[in-house]
C-alpha cells in the first residue's frame, strides 16, 4: 500500500463518507465486479445502500472500514457482526471495494489485515466471505484464506450472466 493512502474504521458515516462510497460502488460495479448490484448502476441504488450500511454502522451491526487516498474513499471493507445466536464467534467479510485506479498497490491486503484485526477486537474467531472474481481469489489464497468450495450459478454478473461464487474462510487466531 502506498504511503499516501490510510485506512480508517468509520463510527459515522458523514454524508461526504457516502458521496465517496457511492463513487467506489459505482466505479466496481461499472468496471464488472458481482457485488449485489446489476448495471446500469445508478447513484439512487448506491445511497440506499450506504445509508442502510450507516444504520446498520450506527446500531453496531456491522464494521465499516474505509482506505483514502489523500482525502478521497478509494477502498472499504465491511465486517457484518450481528450473526445468530449460535454463532456469535464468526462475521461476514463482505463489499471488499477498491476503485480501479487504486489497485495493484497493496490496498486489499491492507484492508483485509486492517478486517482481521478489527474482527479479533470484536471476538471473532471465523470470518466467512464469498467472492466470483478470479483476481480476489488469489488476494484471498495469499493472506491465508481458505477456499471451501464453488457454487456454480450462485449470483450473477452486473450484465446478467450467471457466475459461480466461491466461499472462503479463515480461522483467527487470539
Amino acid at each position: 500500500m502506498t504511503s499516501a493512502m490510510s485506512i480508517h474504521r468509520l463510527l459515522t458515516v458523514t454524508t461526504q463518507d457516502t458521496a465517496e462510497l457511492d463513487a467506489l460502488l459505482i466505479d466496481c460495479v461499472e468496471g464488472g465486479a458481482s457485488v449485489g448490484f446489476m448495471w446500469p448502476m445508478t447513484s439512487a441504488k448506491a445511497a440506499t445502500y450506504w445509508q442502510d450500511v450507516a444504520a446498520k454502522v450506527q446500531r453496531g451491526e456491522r464494521l465499516l472500514l474505509v482506505a483514502r487516498d489523500h482525502t478521497t474513499i478509494v477502498g472499504t471493507v465491511s465486517l457484518v457482526l450481528e450473526q445468530p445466536e449460535n454463532q456469535p464467534h464468526r462475521a461476514d467479510l463482505v463489499k471488499m471495494l477498491v476503485h480501479r485506479r487504486a489497485r495493484r498497490q497493496g490496498l486489499g491486503a491492507a484492508l483485509l489485515t486492517a478486517a482481521e484485526q478489527y474482527a479479533r477486537m470484536a471476538g471473532k474467531t471465523l470470518l466467512v466471505l464469498d467472492t466470483a472474481s478470479a483476481e480476489a481469489e488469489r488476494l484471498y489464497s495469499r493472506q491465508g484464506w481458505q477456499r471451501s468450495g464453488a457454487i456454480p450459478n450462485y449470483a450473477l454478473w452486473p450484465d446478467g450472466t450467471p457466475c459461480t461464487t466461491v466461499i472462503y474462510f479463515k480461522l483467527l487466531e487470539s
